[in-house]
C-alpha cells in the first residue's frame, strides 16, 4: 500500500514511518522544510513539499496514494479557533479524494478528548468541556467520510507517548523538578494518565492503516493509567530531590503554565481492550514506569 503520511518527521512519525516501511509499505511524507524531507529520506520515505496550510499539497499527496494518515498537528493555543480550523481544513482536503473509494483515512486525536474521572472506552463520546475539546471537530471530520465510502478511523493517542529523546509532557515534568528542586504533583496524586510506548504506537497506526473498520474510533493506550504520584516518586528518584504535593493555586504557580497544572491535575484513564481485540494490538515495549528508569528521561542534559 502506498500511504501519504503528515507528521512523519516530528516525534511519533519517524517510527511510524520506519513500521510501515518494515511492514512493505510505500509511505510519501508531508515535508514543510528540507530538514523535514531529509529525515523521511533517511527513513527510506519519499518527501511531498508543503505543509498543512498548502491544501493544493495535501490534496496532491492524499490523490496519488491508497491511504492517508494523519498526524500533523499545529499546535497553536494563542489561537485555538485558528488551530482547530486548520486541522479540520487538512482532514476535509485529504479526505474528499479517497471518497468512494474504500480506502483508508487515519486520523489523530488524543485520549485527552474523553471525560474524566472513570476508565474511559473508545465507545464513550468525547466531553465538549474537557481540556481535548479542540479535537472533537477533527475527529467528527475524520469519521463523516465513513458514509462517504472511506474506510475512516481515528486513533486517539495517551498523552505520554513515551520513549528515546521525548519531548513531551514527562520531560516537560522533569525540567520543573530540575528547576524547582522538588518532584510535584497535584493532590494526592492518585489522578490517573495512559501511556504507550512510541514504537507499541507505531504498531498501531500501521493496523489501523491496514485493516481498522470505516467508523473505528481507537485508543492508543498500552497502560490505562499511571498515576501522576508514581511518575513523580520515579522522577525524584532519579533526580534525588523530594516529592511534594501541591494544592491547585500552588501548581499553577509551579509549573510551566496554568494550562500545564491542570493536565498535570486530570484523571484521564482509559481502556484500549476493544481497539486490542479488533486490530489484534499487543503491546509488547516498556511502560512508563520501565522507562523513565532505565531510559533517557533522567540522563543529565549536555550544555
Amino acid at each position: 500500500m502506498h500511504v501519504f503520511v503528515t507528521g512523519g518527521s516530528g516525534q511519533t512519525g519517524p517510527a511510524v514511518v520506519a513500521e510501515l516501511i518494515a511492514a512493505g509499505h510505500t509511505v510519501t511524507g508531508l515535508a514543510r522544510s528540507d530538514a523535514a524531507a531529509a529525515r523521511l529520506e533517511s527513513l527510506g520515505a519519499t518527501p511531498h513539499h508543503g505543509s498543512l496550510d498548502d491544501l493544493d499539497s495535501l490534496r496532491s499527496g492524499a490523490e496519488a496514494a491508497d491511504g492517508v494518515l494523519h498526524m500533523a498537528y499545529g499546535v497553536d493555543f494563542s489561537d485555538p479557533e485558528g488551530m482547530m480550523r486548520r486541522d479540520l481544513t487538512a482532514i476535509e482536503t485529504l479526505g474528499r479524494p479517497l471518497e468512494h473509494s474504500g480506502k483508508p483515512l487515519v486520523v489523530t486525536s488524543g485520549t485527552l478528548v474523553v471525560a474524566s474521572g472513570r476508565e474511559a472506552t473508545e465507545k464513550d463520546e468525547p466531553d465538549a468541556s474537557g481540556v481535548g475539546a479542540y479535537r472533537i471537530a477533527s475527529e467528527r471530520a475524520c469519521l463523516d467520510f465513513a458514509a462517504r465510502g472511506v474506510r475512516a478511523s481515528v486513533v486517539r493517542l495517551a498523552p505520554t507517548v513515551h520513549g528515546p529523546k521525548d519531548r513531551g509532557f514527562i520531560p516537560m515534568l522533569i525540567a520543573t523538578a530540575r528547576k524547582t528542586g522538588v518532584s510535584a504533583y497535584v493532590g494526592d496524586g492518585a489522578n490517573r494518565w495512559p501511556a504507550v510506548h512510541r514504537l507499541d504506537a507505531a504498531v498501531l497506526f500501521r493496523l489501523a492503516v491496514e485493516k481498522a473498520p470505516a467508523g473505528s474510533v481507537l485508543h492508543g493506550a498500552a497502560e490505562s493509567g499511571v498515576t501522576l504520584r508514581s511518575i513523580a516518586e520515579v522522577i525524584a528518584r532519579g533526580l534525588d530531590v523530594p516529592t511534594a504535593s501541591l494544592t491547585a493555586d500552588e501548581a499553577a504557580t509551579h509549573f510551566v503554565s496554568p494550562f500545564m497544572a491542570v493536565v498535570y491535575g486530570l484523571d484521564k484513564p482509559v481502556s484500549s481492550a476493544y481497539t486490542q481485540e479488533l486490530l489484534g494490538w499487543s503491546p509488547v515495549h516498556p511502560t512508563l514506569l520501565e522507562d523513565l528508569e532505565h531510559g533517557d528521561y533522567l540522563v543529565a542534559p549536555t550544555t
